[in-house]
């Protein structure tokens, strides 16, 4: 843990930046998976699946049975949990959804945009050492909502060649039934390209490994969409004098304990604070399974005083979190001042978890600096717009011949030929 206090402004660049993971070359091994997948299809899908996942060849696609059949194998309680999660996650996405009105620009000139679904979309699900059923539904459900024509999801399986009931659980709830036991590059590959088993999609979204994520990016430079790019995950935590070091700690550890990589961030104007919460994680860390984890993600951790709230908040944007928990006396004031996050969660009781599985809000969101320009998964992620004109013999004497001015003082005579011929009818 890097304690650091009243850092200068020079260097808040610098400790934004996310650490390296340390594992370099990844390209290679990404593009021959890719390229591989590209030319051979199912053979190679096959061959990488029994090399990285140790799944035998075999059929990769999830039956439809599996999938009925996957709710037998969950406790009440925890389907009751999941579904209340799903009704929240549907409830916000489907407000979210909204027609845009015809506007005329002038007379005899009406323009809109519509709203179309992508057709075809591929989700990927980590499914390892944690599936993370909560990701069917937060791609999913807004996917459904846009109306997507075709979803497919692809998700490692484990040892036994079978995918994980809680997955499969939440598909069926969100309705998708194309399922694929691929994980990795290979899967992102097999969705990118199509393969004789494996349709092709037009846009990819969701979480993985930094393997998952350069697969994600290389296929991006060919013509197929993506969600946004994507790192380990990170939470920055913005606290007072008031912060329950407690709750604080437990925040910190929560997203710690994702993954090695992971980078957890406390941002205070409290020395008490500061030295309480480092106690506390000593403290509770040690009562976490994922202990070794959490721990190695802590060695990436930053422990910031600044002098101030107004400094925080500054340097929380400079940052630009995915998970910005601000734990202050005056949290809704605070979040106002925020421009740079992936979602904000305000008070000392919004904790990042709530978020992750059943506020509503979606958890898939820009890592590694990218919410500065990019916005988490929402339902016109699954959505392009078609913007129309209409103009009538009103509206082309009306612009006409503004229109052949500019088209004129651009030298391009047949654009402005194009206005002309109408203007003579």
């Amino acid at each position: 843990m890097r304690t650091l206090i009243n850092p200068e402004k020079e260097i808040w660049v610098t400790l934004s930046r996310r650490p390296d993971s340390g594992k370099e070359n990844i390209d290679e091994t990404v593009g021959k998976i890719l390229r591989d997948i590209k030319s051979s299809g199912d053979k190679a899908l096959q061959e990488y699946s029994l090399k990285y996942d140790k799944i035998k060849p075999g059929k990769i696609r999830v039956s439809r049975k599996e999938i009925v059949e996957s709710g037998n194998k969950i406790p009440e309680k925890l389907k009751e949990a999941i579904d209340m999660a799903y009704r929240n996650i549907e409830k916000f996405h489907m407000s979210q959804l909204c027609r845009e009105e015809v506007v005329e620009t002038m007379p005899g000139i009406r323009c809109r945009r519509k709203n179309v679904a992508i057709e075809k979309v591929g989700l990927y699900v980590p499914g390892g050492s944690a599936p993370l059923f909560s990701s069917v539904l937060m791609l999913g459900i807004p996917a459904k909502i846009a109306g997507c024509s075709q979803i497919i999801m692809c998700t490692p399986s484990g040892r036994t060649g079978k995918v994980d009931p809680l997955i499969l659980y939440a598909a069926s709830l969100t309705g998708i039934n194309e399922i694929y036991k691929i994980g990795g590059a290979q899967a992102i590959a097999a969705i990118a390209y199509g393969t004789e088993t494996v349709p092709k999609v037009n846009k990819i979204f969701g979480p993985g490994n930094q393997f998952v994520t350069r697969a994600k990016e290389l296929v991006q430079s060919e013509g197929v969409a993506i969600d946004m790019p994507a790192g380990p995950s990170e939470v920055l935590v913005i606290a007072d004098e008031t912060a329950d070091p407690e709750f604080v700690a437990a925040d910190m550890l929560s997203q710690a304990e994702h993954g090695p990589d992971s980078q957890v961030v406390l941002v205070t104007d409290s020395r008490n604070i500061l030295s309480g919460v480092i106690a506390e994680i000593k403290k509770q860390i040690k009562l976490l399974p994922r202990k070794d984890i959490a721990e190695q993600a802590l060695n990436n951790s930053l422990f910031i005083m600044v002098p101030d709230l107004e400094n925080a908040i500054k340097f929380s944007n400079e940052y630009a979190p995915e998970h910005l928990i601000i734990n202050c006396a005056n949290a809704a004031d605070l979040a106002e001042k925020v421009i740079n996050a992936g979602s904000v969660f305000v008070g000392k009781y919004s904790c990042e978890s709530a978020g992750d599985y059943a506020s509503g809000t979606n958890h898939t969101l820009p890592t590694n600096g990218y919410a500065k320009c990019y916005s988490g998964v929402s339902v016109e992620s699954f959505m392009k717009k078609i913007t129309f004109q209409e103009i009538t013999r009103e509206g082309i004497e009306g612009i006409g011949p503004a229109v052949e001015l500019m088209a004129e003082a651009e030298s391009l005579t047949g654009h402005s030929n194009a206005v002309k011929v109408r203007l003579r009818k």
